[in-house]
């Protein structure tokens, strides 16, 4: 297991390389790389915050509930703190299992669980100001599918 919370930009494709490395009693490995959505045009920036500690903390106990639901060989964690622009990569789940089914499920659970429940705070710069994003109600319900 790897979380890394960081400032600056990372390559997810150098970031799958390296985790794809010696898997010999790995069957399958799932990647997600969110990145920094610029609905309409007018965003300028996301600025994203956390609490140090309490955010890898979070992230750790979500990638080992992760780990305990589904046989993972590995997982990896990385999210993006500060100034981003539009276009940048925000996050990466990579998640490693001996067969697929557990490999997609891992990730998919690690997305929903980062999306809602990791303690990151968002905040939007547009032509129009800034503002605080609001958690939506479609990420809380994608969270219903794991209890």
């Amino acid at each position: 297991m790897e979380i890394r919370i960081l400032p600056d930009a990372f390559d997810p494709g150098a970031e799958l390389a390296r985790f794809s490395t010696d898997r010999s009693g790995t069957g399958a490995i799932v990647t997600f790389t969110g990145l920094v959505r610029d609905d309409g045009g007018a965003l300028h920036a996301l600025e994203i915050e956390h609490y140090p500690g309490m955010t890898e903390a979070a992230v750790t106990a979500m990638v080992a509930e992760a780990e305990g639901r589904w046989t993972l060989t590995d997982a990896l964690v990385v999210h993006r703190h500060g100034t981003l622009r539009p276009g940048e990569p925000i996050m990466m789940v990579a998640t490693a299992a001996r067969h697929r089914a557990a490999a997609f499920a891992a990730a998919e659970f690690l997305m929903d669980y980062l999306k809602s429940r990791a303690p990151f705070w968002k905040k939007e710069t547009t032509r129009d100001g800034t503002s605080w994003v609001a958690a939506r109600d479609e990420d809380e319900a994608a969270l219903d599918r794991w209890t």
